[in-house]
């Protein structure tokens, strides 16, 4: 299946974009099925390698899993995998800048792999979730970002 991908214009510089996308306490704000997020492990610089612990609301089930940092390019690209856990996402961000870098462009692109009862849920439960939620995503994180 091919990835599932999505853009939208956000009045707000790239780096002010790109700082909130990749805060991890920032994400059940924008992300209707993070139901929390936090960074777990270790200290320092968040960027490749960090991990993030996300618990998600899929379908009627509560998922917690965890997500590396696979590529940070700040302020215009990020990636994370899912490293454990039913069903692992890949998620691939990018802020483009417009207007002389006083708007961007924000494109979120997902896939997903399930593992043992994962490999049932994800084209049942998990891609039509996903599908559905990231325009309402983008729009959550537009009016975050565009109302302060």
């Amino acid at each position: 299946m091919s990835a599932i991908r999505e853009d939208i214009v956000v009045d707000r510089t790239p780096e002010d974009v790109f700082t909130y996308m990749t805060d991890p306490s920032r994400l059940p704000e924008w992300q209707k099925s993070a139901l929390s997020s936090q960074r777990v492990g270790e200290e320092g610089p968040y960027g490749v390698g960090s991990r993030i612990r996300v618990t998600r609301h899929v379908g009627q089930r509560d998922i917690p899993m965890t997500m590396e940092v696979t590529e940070f390019e700040p302020p215009r690209a990020f990636s994370l995998r899912g490293i454990d856990g039913p069903v692992r996402g890949h998620v691939h961000g990018e802020v483009a800048p417009l207007d002389d870098g006083r708007r961007s462009r924000v494109t979120l692109e997902l896939d997903f792999e399930g593992h043992g009862v994962g490999k049932a849920l994800v084209p049942l439960v998990v891609r039509p979730q996903a599908r559905k939620e990231l325009p309402d995503s983008e729009r959550r994180l537009k009016e975050h970002l565009e109302q302060g």
